[in-house]
């Protein structure tokens, strides 16, 4: 067997040339009550926002809390120049967060003054409170996911604390009776309740299948980081590849099957291990 190496997709940024038709590149883009496709093509320098505290960095706002539909989470996709970076990253102090490198080097700082140098597969769990600084010291633009959360603190459980690793380190968790042909790299032990949320990588050999409609209380963030699959969204089929990201709210039906000669790999946001919030 022939194993194939891992990849990881990044933003195309610039901006179409005007010889571009409308639909080359954005045309699976679509905004449903259920779900959202935003394809790697929409992720143009058009769409950047700046961050207080952050400079030569490129934002990208994949998606943000919104009443209705996804409302626990945000993700964002950086690209930090070298030299550039921030001393302050987060304003929030109640907001965790989750970095995942995809291409690149950077270097993150915590109070204790131990700095941790991330390359591509490299993830960092920033629980909230945690001070910390982003600087790219290399000399190529460096690509990161940025995934916040306002932690749901629960009286008489521990605020997890920060942890930086690589994926390169986590054998992926293969689903039961799939013989690996499904099969989830985890960062922390799903049973542990101090942790509210979950960024996984979820990976599918040529041919797989989630063989079922899924239907849960979770929300989820997928962005595909490598390989092509169809996506089954509510009542709608999705063709996805690397690049493109699907954001779903609470209980959207949901299914798939990776096509294309390589795997099938997306890295995951879903909200876990907490009683639903009421409203009194």
């Amino acid at each position: 067997m022939t194993l194939v190496p891992r990849s990881y997709a990044t933003p195309p940024g610039g901006l179409p040339p005007q010889s571009d038709l409308l639909s080359g590149g954005t045309s699976k883009a679509v905004f449903t009550e259920a779900y959202a496709v935003l394809p790697r093509g929409t992720m143009t320098d058009i769409v950047l926002i700046a961050l207080p505290f952050w400079g030569n960095t490129k934002v990208w706002v994949i998606s943000r809390p919104m009443t209705g539909f996804s409302e626990t989470f945000s993700h964002y996709i950086l690209e930090v120049a070298p030299g550039g970076g921030s001393a302050r990253p987060e304003t929030n102090r109640e907001a965790e967060a989750v970095l995942f490198v995809t291409r690149g080097e950077l270097w993150v700082k915590t109070a204790d003054e131990e700095v941790h140098r991330m390359g591509p597969g490299g993830y960092a769990y920033l629980p909230p409170g945690t001070d910390y600084t982003v600087e790219n010291l290399g000399t190529e633009p460096a690509f990161f996911h940025w995934i916040r959360k306002r932690y749901d603190r629960v009286e008489g459980i521990d605020t997890p604390e920060p942890f930086f690793t690589n994926e390169r380190d986590h054998p992926p968790h293969p689903m039961p009776g799939t013989d690996g042909a499904w099969a989830t790299t985890r960062f922390v032990d799903p049973l542990d309740t101090r942790h509210d949320m979950h960024v996984t990588i979820v990976e599918f050999t040529p041919g797989a299948v989630i063989p079922f409609m899924e239907t849960h209380v979770m929300e989820h963030g997928l962005f595909v980081l490598q390989g092509k699959g169809v996506y089954r969204l509510n009542q709608d089929w999705v063709e996805v590849e690397a690049g493109d990201y699907m954001w779903l709210r609470a209980f959207c039906p949901q299914a798939c099957y990776a096509a294309g000669p390589e795997p099938f790999r997306y890295l995951l946001y879903k909200d876990v291990n907490r009683h639903a919030a009421l409203p009194f």
